[in-house]
């Protein structure tokens, strides 16, 4: 099965780590991945800062980009989820429409993609100790994918999952939206870190960088010690295998 890689702005730039965890789990299930040269931004924080024409040169990029892919799988649900945005941004448009429908209907987020597609929940992964888990906004509420994240890590060996009070509460990020208002965004995350630190959870485990990134910094910053892992590198944690009397 041969996957296409949207490696999105914040895992491309800043954790280069996320995108590496993804390829490794997606090839040791048996796809052929390759990763489009030309794919640059989705158009998000431009569509959502009320910039839409503005947008429009990014999103027809993206889809040029993975106009002869096979699947399109990313791991960011809030990123996939615009993708499928752009059929309604593009309807009417002769030019485009078709190839926003075609992009939408490829693409999913990197967990959804093991379990609908490949039809998964197993991938052999192995951690050891407690883990909480934060729902991305738009991955549940724009995506519509609530249950596949949490069907793969029931199956990873060792790791305990404990509840997250208020799971469903946004984390103040929002993208643009926790530069646009700061202060509202403050008291969203630490609403969500108190609920994290709670769990006593030595894990905080998500789906979309942007939101451990600002739930994590702000642990860091008020002094609450908790090691953020991205759902990927979760799976992509495996036991030692000793190969000829050597660890490896």
């Amino acid at each position: 099965m041969k996957v296409s890689i949207f490696s999105t702005c914040l895992v491309d730039l800043m954790f280069p780590g996320v995108g590496r965890a993804m390829v490794e789990v997606l090839e040791r299930l048996g796809c052929d991945t390759d990763l489009p040269a030309s794919q640059v931004c989705c158009g998000q924080p431009t569509y959502n800062s009320g910039y839409l024409e503005e947008s429009k040169q990014a999103m027809k990029n993206m889809m040029l980009a993975f106009e002869h892919s096979d699947y399109v799988v990313g791991p960011s649900g809030s990123c996939v989820a615009m993708f499928h945005e752009y059929p309604h941004i593009f309807k009417g448009d002769p030019q485009w429409e078709m190839k926003a429908i075609a992009l939408k209907e490829k693409s999913y987020e990197f967990t959804q993609f093991i379990v609908r597609v490949l039809g998964i929940t197993d991938v052999g992964a192995q951690l050891e100790g407690s883990a909480t888990y934060h729902r991305s906004c738009h991955m549940t509420r724009l995506l519509g994918e609530a249950e596949t994240p949490f069907l793969l890590l029931e199956k990873v060996d060792g790791l305990q999952l404990e509840p997250l009070k208020n799971s469903d509460n946004c984390c103040g990020f929002g993208g643009t939206f926790s530069v646009k208002m700061p202060r509202i965004s403050e008291q969203m995350v630490d609403e969500k870190s108190s609920c994290v630190a709670e769990t006593g959870a030595e894990y905080l485990i998500s789906a979309d960088m942007g939101c451990l990134m600002n739930i994590g910094g702000r642990m860091s910053r008020t002094g609450k010690e908790i090691k953020v892992m991205h759902i990927a590198e979760v799976l992509n944690s495996r036991p030692a295998a000793v190969k000829g009397g050597i660890l490896a």
